[in-house]
């Protein structure tokens, strides 16, 4: 029954037809991060940068390395879209976006994260085999189907994704609208939009619709009745996103997705109408086909899992941002801090307490991260201490850290009586010296 459901074979033309929508769309990332000044912020004008925690070997290249960097991933993008050596070049994009994702967290974005899932599942799919300078190179390599198993991989991969950014929003600071309230005061200057956008009614909108989008739009897109209307919805949905909060391709590589809900049929005439339409449904079993049931499982499982592990750490993630990250909690709060750092020589019982200037080390973007993030609060305390230890010096690093979430009142967030450049971080569980409190007030 699994190896029926799993390698049937299907026509092939979604996701043919994802796969140039997709090519096109990281392309003009990697691109457009070089045009807007993205690399330039983010990579090439900060001092250090802040990767994530456990892969400091991943610093940017010098010079104007990293705009060399990402034109390659750009030209790869290309590559995918076209169809030339799609495996390599799906792979080479892959490694490359994992470096960028990994080696920095100033920008870091729930999106970017499900950008590298979405290269890793396409490294693996058949998405090279019609329409493709390699088929053109190559017609042996031509397939005009592809097991089943393909596309419900990619269904399940966003139906955990929308799930767990709708269940995020049941808590009392979204469902009272302070979220909605506090994400529109940010674009009251827009012309036409930003005044309406302040309404209370435009709140309570964005609230619900928020939740019941993410909820029900990937059951909608699959029951035949809703379908259409679903993705007329999700079209107003994403454009919105794109207009208001601007986040990059996310909202149009949403919008490709459609076509794997859409019939085989459908897709085919719209976009293929020369390509030979399959509709044999062989039950054809590969030569992995007993490995990829269990692969299947435990990849569906960690994207399961994941998401939930701050249930099991200590602390309102809100506050502690402790399971935060890989989690899609999706624009579901604000945070605003002032951290001073002060460094103090242990080795000299009279050297009094020196406080750091930020801006002498860190870009705008990298001084938002360590004002109210813990995890960018300690990273920063182990530059200053690798910095100052010089000539045998013992160097201690004390933080004086207030935060406030949701434009509620500021609180300690960091013991300042712990010397942060002498505490390990731990992976798994809370650290002890972010002050937990029973809720945020």
């Amino acid at each position: 029954m699994i190896n029926r459901w799993l390698f049937t074979h299907i026509d092939n033309s979604p996701l043919i037809v994802f796969r140039v929508f997709f090519g096109f769309l990281i392309a003009a990332e990697a691109i457009g991060a070089i045009f807007t000044g993205w690399v330039t912020r983010v990579l090439v004008e900060p001092k250090f940068t802040f990767n994530f925690i456990g892969l400091d070997f991943l610093q940017p290249l010098p010079g104007n390395g990293m705009y060399f960097y990402f034109a390659i991933m750009g030209t790869l993008g290309l590559l995918i879209m076209v169809g030339f050596k799609y495996r390599w070049s799906m792979i080479g994009y892959t490694v490359m976006w994992a470096g960028v994702y990994f080696m920095q967290k100033s920008s870091y974005n729930n999106h970017y994260y499900l950008l590298l899932l979405l290269c890793i599942i396409m490294s693996a799919l058949p998405a090279g085999n019609y329409f493709s300078i390699d088929v053109k190179r190559n017609p042996l390599l031509k397939e005009i189907s592809m097991p089943r198993w393909c596309i419900l991989l990619i269904i399940a991969q966003l139906w955990i994704v929308y799930t767990y950014a709708s269940v995020a929003k049941f808590y009392p600071d979204w469902l009272d609208y302070t979220v909605a309230k506090n994400l529109m005061a940010g674009r009251a200057h827009y012309p036409f939009v930003g005044d309406i956008l302040q309404g209370h009614w435009a709140h309570v909108t964005v609230t619900y619709f928020g939740i019941l989008f993410d909820l029900l739009i990937v059951p909608l897109l699959l029951w035949k009745r809703t379908r259409f209307a679903a993705f007329c919805i999700s079209i107003f949905f994403h454009l919105f996103n794109s207009i208001v909060f601007q986040i990059g391709i996310f909202p149009y590589l949403s919008l490709a997705f459609s076509v794997f809900f859409f019939s085989k049929e459908r897709i085919h005439h719209l976009f293929m109408k020369k390509k030979e339409f399959y509709t044999k449904n062989e039950l054809i079993l590969p030569s992995y086909h007993k490995l990829l049931f269990p692969a299947l499982v435990v990849w569906l499982s960690i994207q399961i899992v994941l998401p939930i592990r701050h249930w099991i750490i200590p602390g309102d993630v809100l506050w502690t941002e402790e399971g935060h990250r890989l989690s899609w909690r999706m624009m579901l709060r604000g945070r605003s801090g002032n951290t001073n750092f002060y460094i103090v020589d242990n080795n000299d019982p009279k050297a009094q307490r020196k406080i750091i200037n930020k801006k002498d080390y860190l870009s705008k973007k990298q001084i938002r991260l360590v004002s109210s993030r813990p995890d960018g609060i300690w990273q920063f305390a182990q530059h200053l201490k690798q910095q100052y230890s010089t000539n045998g010096k013992d160097i201690a690093v004390y933080v004086k850290s207030r935060v406030s979430v949701n434009g509620e009142k500021y609180k300690t967030l960091i013991d300042p009586e712990v010397d942060l450049a002498s505490v390990p971080w731990n992976y798994f569980t809370t650290n002890p010296w972010v002050i937990k409190y029973e809720k945020t007030e």
